[in-house]
């Protein structure tokens, strides 16, 4: 069981204040199922916008709820962690799961999530040849996923950050494992893709963000980990990409990075907007120690057949040192590489 979350009375009431009232009640219970926008709630709700931006406003004074930007979009949701989010969970858990007010909105809300599921499918479809064409050059996702999941290992994560999420697909992945999760991406499609993957896939401890890799809308030293899958090549300087992924991470935190080992197929900067063809062992490690961080394992995954357009996927994973006392780290020994 939970441990009991314990307030200051006059905090406490300002909670309860904010929470027991009915539409804010209501929001609450739809806003812990996922990111919403004021227009998603207004159709759940059935009540003006100006209402329902009200009770928003109230609910994120006592921080119950996250606010953030997407273009003209501003999403919110549920806080994942705190001593508040803790007790208004507690709270919801209380309610009744037959309550006929509730189940309306729960109704509701499957309609709305329906709809962005279609959309997204459309933005997919249009897009998924060129996908399946860069699939084919190297070893199948499922057995980057297998590598990238044995490399992490299967000890809990506290907070996970995967940078360029796409569909989302990685959150997928380690649903299991972390206690909440951020994506962060530049595409808005591909934000609407994944929180449809997320909807279907029933992973509400999740959040996926508009935002951009060279200057992150977070906080520093907030992650345990910190994925970068298939992204550094499309980037002009990739190092810097690196740079603010390791400012994302606690002390001794550790950041994943799959991508491609250098390869000579020149078509794909026309064809696949690809800006670097592939990063080496040694550049990769250089890097990464600019940005105080250690390798501690690197994988290749080699296609098993003899076509010379064959590409050959690279994981590396490395430590955040701040954690490790300063004579620890002499006399370490080179990172072990492993070839599958």
């Amino acid at each position: 069981m939970a441990e009991l979350v314990k307030f200051g009375l006059d905090d406490l009431v300002d909670i309860l204040k904010a929470a027991g009232e009915p539409t804010r009640l209501r929001l609450l219970a739809l806003l812990a199922a996922g990111d919403l926008t004021v227009t998603d709630l207004t159709e759940i709700l059935g009540q003006s916008q100006p209402r329902i931006s009200r009770h928003l406003k109230l609910l994120g004074e006592v921080s119950l709820i996250d606010r953030y930007q997407e273009g003209a979009w501003a999403y919110f949701r549920l806080k994942q962690d705190g001593r508040t989010a803790a007790l208004v969970r507690q709270l919801l858990r209380a309610a009744s799961e037959n309550d006929p007010v509730l189940l309306r909105d729960s109704e509701r809300l499957a309609g709305v999530k329906q709809v962005r599921a279609e959309r997204a499918q459309e933005y997919f479809s249009r897009n998924a040849s060129a996908w399946d064409e860069l699939r084919r050059l190297h070893v199948s996702d499922a057995d980057v996923e297998a590598a990238l999941q044995k490399l992490i290992g299967a000890e809990k994560i506290g907070a996970l950050l995967d940078l360029g999420t796409g569909t989302g697909r990685i959150l997928e992945l380690f649903r299991n494992q972390y206690a909440r999760a951020t994506g962060i991406d530049t595409s808005r499609d591909m934000l609407a893709v994944a929180r449809a993957n997320l909807d279907r896939a029933g992973v509400q401890h999740a959040t996926v963000r508009h935002g951009d890799i060279f200057n992150l809308p977070l906080e520093g030293q907030e992650f345990d980990l910190v994925i970068i899958h298939q992204v550094l090549h499309f980037l002009d300087q990739p190092e810097l990409a690196i740079a603010e992924a390791a400012r994302m991470l606690k002390p001794g935190g550790r950041l994943a990075i799959v991508d491609l080992a250098p390869h000579g197929l020149e078509y794909l900067r026309a064809e696949h907007a690809h800006v670097r063809l592939g990063f080496s062992h040694q550049t990769m490690a250089d890097w990464l120690a600019r940005s105080g961080l250690s390798v501690t394992k690197t994988v290749d995954l080699e296609k098993a057949d003899t076509d010379s357009q064959a590409l050959t996927v690279t994981l590396w994973l490395a430590r955040d040192t701040r954690s490790i006392p300063s004579e620890g780290r002499e006399g370490q020994s080179t990172p072990h590489l492993a070839r599958s």
